[in-house]
C-alpha cells in the first residue's frame, strides 16, 4: 500500500536555479546554529515571498471544501510555499470526532518519509562514511544477492528485493510488532524480482534495509540521526508514527469500507512502518522541509543533484524517480513529488524547485479517501501557478499530431516547409512507420526546453512510447510551419 507513486515522467539532471546559490555557503555549517538563526538563513537565502492575494486564498478555501465534501474525507491539512516562503497554512473539517483540524496538527506522512531516509543516506555519504554503490552486503550478507544490490539500487527502487507491503490495507501480520531484521529476512531473501539496475519497482523493503544501514552505519536509532541531522536544525516538530499512534492534539486516523460510514483505521505494529513511512507533522514542518530543499540548505549541493536525478535502468531507459522522491516534468515546469499513504493518512507534496513554490496538502482517510489530497494539491496548483501559455499548448498539439502521423508513416505536409517537406520523402515515412508504429501510443509526451536559433523555435520534447525513451527536436518559423522534425532515441 505504502505511497505507491502512479505518476511524474523522467527529467534530466535538475538545473541549479541561481537564486539557491545563494544558501550553499550554508549548506554544511548551519548544522549546529540555534534554530532562529537557520530560520533566517533560509529567510535570507530566498527572495520576498509573493503572498496570495485574497482571492487566491478564497479560491483555496474552496477547493479544499469542495473535495472534502465530494470525497468524504474528514479533514485536509495544508500548506502552501511561494517565492520560497510559506505564505498559506489552512486546515478544514475534522480531525477527530467534533475536533476541528488546525494547522497545528501532526498528521501521518507516509512514503514521503522516503525522501528522509535517502536523505540521511546522503548525509552519511557525504561524511564520507559509505558511498552510494556500496554493496548491501556490506551490513546484510545473508540477504539475496546482496554483493550485487548497492545502496543506490535500495533507493531507486531498482534492487529487485519484493515489497512487503503491496496491499491497500494492514493484513493481519501487521498489527503485530516486528523489526527491519525481520522484514528484510522475510521479503529480502527470496529470488530477485529482476536483476539489479535492469528494472523500477516499488519497494517498502529497500527502505527499511536502507534505514537499518543508516542505524548501523551512525551509531545511533534512526529517529536519533534525522533529528540531529535534520529535523533540529531545520526546527521541525516530527513524531515517530512507527512507535505509536499520534496524541489526541493531532489528527485522528480513519478509513471508510466502500461505500459506508467513516471508521476509526488500524494501527500498523511497531516496527512495519521503519524508514519507509515512519514520519508524521504538520504541513508547515513539510514546507519547512520543501523550503530547505528548495535552497539546497539541509545537504550539499552535490547531494541533492543525486537526489533528484532520474535514475536509469542498466539499458538506458529512465525511471522518473530518483532517490526517494519522483522527479518530472509538468506544463514545463520541474516537479519533484511524492504520495504517501499509510493506515488512515495520505499525503500529496509536490514541489516547483525552480519556480520556488511548494503544495503540501494531508488528509486523515485510508483506505476511502477518493484520492482527496491528489485532488486538493491539483486544484491548488491550478489556482497559484502561472498559467500555461495558450499559443504554447497549441504547438505542443502540433507536435504530438505530427508525431501520431508518422506513426503511420504519414504526415501533414501543408503544414511543413518546402524544406521539410523534400525531407520526407517515401523513404523517411516509411522508416517512421515501421520504427514508431511498432512502440505504441507514447505514454509520456513532455516539452523539455526551447530555444532560438537562425530565426526558428526550437523545441525539445521527451516521449515515452512502450519501453523506448525517445527524444524529439522540432523547429518552426515565425509563421508556424515545421522546418525540422526529428525523432530519435534517447541517449
Amino acid at each position: 500500500m505504502e505511497g505507491v507513486p502512479h505518476y511524474y515522467p523522467d527529467v534530466g539532471p535538475p538545473l541549479l536555479a541561481a537564486l539557491r546559490i545563494v544558501a550553499m555557503p550554508f549548506a554544511h555549517c548551519y548544522r549546529s546554529l540555534p534554530h532562529a538563526v537557520v530560520g533566517l538563513i533560509l529567510l535570507a537565502a530566498g527572495v520576498s515571498g509573493q503572498q496570495l492575494t485574497p482571492a487566491e486564498r478564497a479560491g483555496i478555501d474552496s477547493a479544499a471544501r469542495s473535495v472534502l465534501a465530494g470525497t468524504g474525507a474528514p479533514s485536509t491539512s495544508i500548506a502552501v510555499v511561494r517565492g520560497g516562503e510559506i505564505v498559506y497554512t489552512q486546515a478544514y473539517g475534522d480531525a477527530r470526532t467534533g475536533v476541528p483540524a488546525t494547522p497545528a496538527m501532526r498528521y501521518a506522512i507516509g512514503s514521503v518519509s522516503k525522501q528522509f531516509t535517502a536523505a540521511a543516506v546522503l548525509l552519511l555519504a557525504e561524511d564520507g562514511k559509505l558511498s552510494l554503490d556500496d554493496p548491501v552486503s556490506r551490513w546484510f550478507p545473508a540477504l539475496t544477492r546482496a554483493s550485487d544490490v548497492n545502496l543506490r539500487h535500495l533507493l531507486s527502487m531498482t534492487s529487485g528485493y519484493q515489497d512487503y507491503w503491496p496491499q491497500d490495507y494492514v493484513f493481519t501480520a501487521m498489527q503485530s510488532p516486528t523489526t527491519p531484521d525481520a522484514i528484510a529476512g522475510r521479503w529480502a531473501r527470496p529470488a530477485l524480482d529482476f536483476e539489479p539496475g535492469a528494472a523500477w519497482q516499488y519497494s517498502n523493503t529497500n527502505y527499511v534495509i536502507a534505514g537499518a544501514i543508516v542505524e548501523r552505519v551512525a551509531g545511533m536509532p534512526f529517529m536519533e540521526f534525522l533529528r540531529l541531522r535534520v529535523f533540529t536544525p531545520l526546527g521541525m516538530n516530527v513524531a515517530d508514527f512507527d512507535a505509536g499512534p499520534l496524541e489526541s492534539r493531532d489528527a485522528g486516523a480513519w478509513l471508510r469500507n466502500g461505500l459506508g460510514p467513516l471508521r476509526p483505521a488500524p494501527k500498523e505494529g511497531q516496527g512495519w512502518l521503519f524508514a519507509a513511512g515512519q514520519l508524521a507533522m504538520s504541513a508547515h514542518d513539510l514546507a519547512t522541509w520543501n523550503i530547505a530543499m528548495m535552497n539546497r540548505a539541509a545537504m550539499s549541493p552535490a547531494s541533492y543533484r543525486e537526489q533528484q536525478t532520474a535514475t536509469r535502468l542498466s539499458a538506458g531507459t529512465a525511471t522518473g524517480y530518483g532517490l526517494g522522491i519522483n522527479v518530472g516534468m509538468e506544463d514545463g515546469r520541474r516537479r519533484l513529488a511524492h504520495g504517501g499513504a499509510v493506515s488512515g493518512y495520505t499525503t500529496t507534496n509536490i514541489v516547483y524547485p525552480d519556480d520556488r513554490t511548494a503544495i503540501t496538502v494531508f488528509t486523515n482517510i485510508y483506505p476511502g479517501g477518493g484520492g482527496a489530497s491528489g485532488q486538493i494539491a491539483a486544484r491548488i496548483a491550478a489556482i497559484i501557478l502561472p498559467q500555461v501559455d495558450s499559443h504554447e499548448m497549441a504547438v505542443d498539439a502540433l507536435a504530438r499530431r505530427l508525431y501520431d502521423g508518422l506513426m503511420h508513416g504519414k504526415v501533414d505536409r501543408d503544414i511543413l516547409t518546402p524544406n521539410a517537406r523534400d525531407y520526407f520523402d517515401a523513404r523517411v515515412l516509411a522508416d517512421y512507420g515501421a520504427s514508431l508504429g511498432g512502440l505504441g501510443a507514447p505514454t509520456e509526451f513532455t516539452a523539455t526546453g526551447s530555444s532560438v536559433r537562425g530565426g526558428l523555435r526550437i523545441r525539445n520534447y521527451r516521449i515515452r512510447a512502450g519501453e523506448a525513451i525517445l527524444d524529439l527536436t522540432m523547429m518552426t518559423t515565425p509563421e508556424g510551419q515545421v522546418e525540422q522534425y526529428v525523432v530519435q532515441r534517447s541517449g
